[in-house]
């Protein structure tokens, strides 16, 4: 029980709108009147401002939560502000709150702004209290025998899957005691997710998605019942229904991932009882992607330069093509190879892609136009319905050969053959190119090679009504390899200058794992200070054991909201701009109250 039930709490929502298993809802309930807010701050969201369907979403989940408050006894208030922090203390000063609670997040962004946040009311005397509703397990809580953070994701899984996990779900409060006092608010339409102009493309959204939490339960429980035991089999399937189709609702936190694992644990012990083989193995799929997402934050958060530049430090010297009309085709889906560009287009239609078909299209970026992969995770964090920062950190740096047991960088699959391994008649390419509708199986991922009197039979045209390749498959590869010899040049002349120096620094890629260069994170024996805080679950950060100095790489500009022919790199930086960076590895941000602040600016897209 609380110390007190006169509390006055301020529950400041995130990404985490819905009533069930909300540990930090669920405690100030219990313990007296709460001022349930959620505070939008586009200023504050940097380069990482939400796309044009992320933000409908958001904008449909806050209208479903507001509701759910509602009938529960308490009003949900929006806030549009400049600064977080300030809108907050005029929360507290309002109704005389007693303390601050939210659930945690561990993306770059958020560690540096909630580090302030905790800082700044440790210093006027208000309590925060923060609480894990969005991980398994907190990322300081898995770490290897020597107590350092893991660098490759089986070895990590592993070990969480041997962990004890509470399966306490919180059930939603029975009812809620509005704390009085009022500030400033405004309504979901002033607060400015939706502009008039996006209104008629969102219509469409409307169609075929229901965000809030109460419909996540049912799309859990639809998933789980009808599709889980065929989930194996079906997976790799990029038409129809072959995933779970969940990744929105848990990316805003719909749904807690706690009760998403024990269901399907639940699952799995009864299948095994049964000897349901394909059940256990469908079990063993799905759980894996969780463990994706789980690994996405535990990276993001232990290695928090990894959103903008790669884990392995040899990436730095790759000769990335700054190539602008490569990148406009690649958006466009107008490459000339048809599964790429059926993805792209489904992608900018309807802001989902199947998981293959993102790891497709990533990989057609890299490694055939050698695009920086920062450019193609920012343009799927503009579009994507689901965009999740750290889980597309952990995809884009796994296709890109970024991380230890990612793809291997001299990896280069071909789209034709994808093309014929995924979607082998062809229903996927004719349901996004309409122009290639007509063209016979046979010829459908390889239109350039059919004979002259089928495209003319199929009313296509190579150059007017569909492209030719943009790049030739073996070309490609010749300059893939180039590059890599390149790189590894580059890395060789750079070692050498550092053993000149008595540095004796080595640098390797990701088919050579005994001597990756990759800081060491100390999770176990190192002693951490927290900020001001009442709570026993306060978030920690990670320590780097390479360097303690920080680095401030607050760009603060504001995506784009263009058009894919118009599209903004400002925000996309590429390897090369991040290699300065590179002797200041450190943690997001130091949680101490006596010290400085300091900041940095086989894997899952989804579900």
């Amino acid at each position: 029980m609380g110390s007190s039930c006169n509390e006055k709490t301020i529950v400041w929502f995130r990404r985490d709108l819905r009533i069930e298993d909300n540990p930090a809802l669920a405690d100030a309930a219990r313990d007296g009147s709460v001022f349930p807010v959620f505070i939008w701050c586009p200023k504050e969201e940097q380069q990482f401002y939400p796309g044009r369907v992320s933000r409908w979403w958001l904008k449909q989940s806050l209208i479903h939560l507001g509701q759910s408050l509602k009938s529960l006894g308490a009003d949900l208030v929006l806030m549009k502000a400049q600064s977080t922090i300030s809108a907050l203390i005029d929360c507290i000063t309002a109704i005389g709150a007693t303390k601050v609670v939210y659930n945690q997040l561990y993306d770059p962004v958020s560690l540096v702004r909630d580090h302030n946040i905790k800082q700044k009311l440790g210093e006027l005397g208000v309590p925060v209290q923060t609480y894990n509703a969005d991980m398994l397990y907190e990322p300081w809580e898995v770490y290897d025998n020597e107590g350092y953070a893991f660098t490759t994701f089986n070895a990590y899984w592993e070990k969480c899957l041997k962990m004890h996990n509470d399966p306490i779900i919180r059930l939603p409060p029975c009812r809620l005691m509005q704390a009085p006092g009022s500030v400033e608010d405004c309504t979901i339409e002033k607060l400015g997710l939706e502009d008039e102009s996006e209104k008629p493309s969102n219509t469409l959204l409307g169609r075929g998605w229901a965000p809030g939490w109460i419909n996540a339960e049912k799309a859990l429980n639809t998933f789980i019942e009808n599709h889980l035991l065929d989930y194996a089999k079906n997976r790799l399937k990029v038409t129809g229904n072959s995933t779970s189709i969940l990744s929105p609702y848990i990316h805003y936190g719909e749904l807690s991932i706690k009760k998403i694992f024990h269901t399907v644990i639940m699952k799995q012990i009864l299948w095994a009882q049964d000897q349901n083989h394909e059940g256990e193995k469908s079990v063993t799929y799905f759980l894996k992607s969780i463990g994706f997402r789980e690994y996405s934050r535990y990276i993001c958060f232990n290695f928090p330069f990894t959103h903008e530049r790669s884990l392995l430090r040899n990436l730095k010297y790759f000769p990335w093509q700054a190539n602008e009309a490569h990148f406009k085709a690649w958006r466009q889906g107008r490459t000339g190879y048809p599964l790429v560009d059926a993805g792209m287009r489904e992608l900018w239609a309807t802001g989902w892609l199947h998981n293959k078909i993102r790891v497709i299209t990533a990989s057609f970026l890299v490694k055939c136009l050698l695009l920086p992969w920062q450019w193609g995770m920012k343009y799927f964090w503009d579009t994507l319905l689901d965009a999740d920062l750290e889980s597309d950190v952990l995809g884009w740096q796994y296709i890109s050969g970024s991380l230890p047991d990612g793809h291997d960088l001299r990896r280069l699959d071909s789209p034709e053959v994808q093309g014929f391994k995924y979607d082998p008649e062809g229903e996927y390419i004719r349901q996004w190119l309409p122009e290639l509708s007509r063209i016979p199986t046979e010829w459908i991922h390889h239109p350039w090679n059919a004979p002259l009197a089928v495209l003319q039979a199929s009313g296509v045209e190579l150059g007017l009504n569909y492209p030719e390749p943009i790049i030739d498959i073996e070309v490609a590869r010749d300059n893939l390899t180039t590059a890599i010899l390149l790189m590894n040049e580059k890395e060789s002349a750079s070692k050498q200058d550092n053993n000149c120096e008595g540095t004796n620094e080595v640098v390797n890629d990701n088919c050579d794992l005994e001597n990756l260069r990759i800081p060491k994170v100390l999770l176990k024996k190192e002693k951490r200070v927290t900020c001001p805080s009442n709570s026993s679950n306060d978030q920690k950060v990670p320590s780097m054991m390479k360097n303690s100095s920080g680095v401030n790489n607050n760009n603060g500009v504001k995506r784009s909201r263009q058009e894919p022919d118009e599209y903004n790199l400002n925000d996309c930086k590429s390897e090369s701009e991040f290699s300065k960076l590179d002797d200041d590895l450190c943690s997001t941000a130091v949680s101490s109250s006596g010290s400085k602040k300091q900041a940095t600016g086989n894997s899952s897209f989804c579900f």
